[in-house]
């Protein structure tokens, strides 16, 4: 007999048609009335089901296979994934798994040196350029938006950490502390959903998710990476925002963009590295 499989949706204050549309169609709603951040809406999630097994799914993924498969792999390792494809099948190499970040490949990120040489040694290795996403294996670093988690794994550590607020690093964090923990994350590409791509991150203001991404970057630098790489991550950080914030003075014909880069650079600048392999939940980070 099939295993019962409940649909929990978390919105976080939606301004569309999407929360009546799920009770619709017969799954658990969780209206939050703001925006709570994705690890909070995650952790909501879990706190709302006792099943031993949870797949997290981001709105505009959709799946395409069924995913007992995943559930198998996660019962032997404790985390999987599947494979995340474009509208034509084609998987989204260099995001559907990643290696945990590095203080090299998170600064050549901020210098923008990834997207102008995509194939350097460090970022093909960061974003798996050198393996074949058809083998199957464990992997480092899957997309939060589609991951297979076992729930003895989510309470031992505590759930997603959510001071990575409101988006972005939570999952690598997750994923991060999870093999620190002794879990593996098993990567099987027979699963597949098909993955829109940025819809919900689209409609953030460009100000406020420039300040998002480079917030949750640094906050995983301090947590996970030694005081000197972080200063160096922290120095790239500068560096790069610098012809950032300037292109988006011009765009916007505002200092709002000098104002966010400023305030971020001043807060993490005053944040602490954590030390070495310090393994902390979202209730003491």
């Amino acid at each position: 007999m099939a295993p019962e499989v409940a649909a929990i949706v978390v919105d976080n204050a939606s301004a569309d048609a999407s929360v009546g549309r799920a009770r619709r169609e017969g799954a658990q709603v969780i209206a939050n009335g703001g925006n709570r951040g994705f690890a909070a809406a995650v952790n909501q999630g879990f706190q709302a089901t006792s099943a031993d097994f949870v797949l997290l799914l981001n709105p505009d993924v959709c799946l395409t296979t069924p995913v007992d498969s995943l559930v198998r792999a996660a019962a032997n390792c404790g985390l999987s994934a599947g494979k995340l494809t474009d509208a034509t099948g084609r998987p989204q190499t260099g995001f559907t798994i990643r290696r945990l970040p590095t203080a090299a490949s998170l600064s050549l990120e901020l210098l923008g040196i990834n997207r102008l040489w995509r194939n350097n040694p460090v970022n093909r290795r960061y974003r798996y350029l050198d393996r074949d996403l058809s083998q199957a294996g464990p992997v480092e670093q899957p997309a939060g938006a589609f991951l297979m988690l076992r729930r003895d794994v989510w309470e031992q550590l505590g759930g997603l950490d959510e001071s990575f607020h409101p988006i972005w690093f939570e999952d690598v964090d997750f994923c991060r502390r999870a093999l620190d923990a002794g879990y593996q994350i098993e990567y099987v590409p027979e699963v597949q959903a098909v993955h829109q791509g940025g819809h919900s991150v689209s409609q953030i203001p460009v100000g406020c998710r420039t300040r998002y991404w480079y917030g949750s970057l640094l906050r995983y630098a301090a947590k996970h990476l030694r005081p000197s790489e972080y200063r160096a991550v922290w120095l790239a950080a500068v560096l790069g925002a610098i012809p950032r914030m300037v292109a988006g003075m011009i765009r916007q014909k505002s200092l709002q963009p000098a104002t966010a880069v400023v305030e971020i650079f001043r807060s993490s600048g005053r944040r602490k590295p954590s030390p070495a392999g310090q393994i902390r939940t979202g209730q003491d980070a």
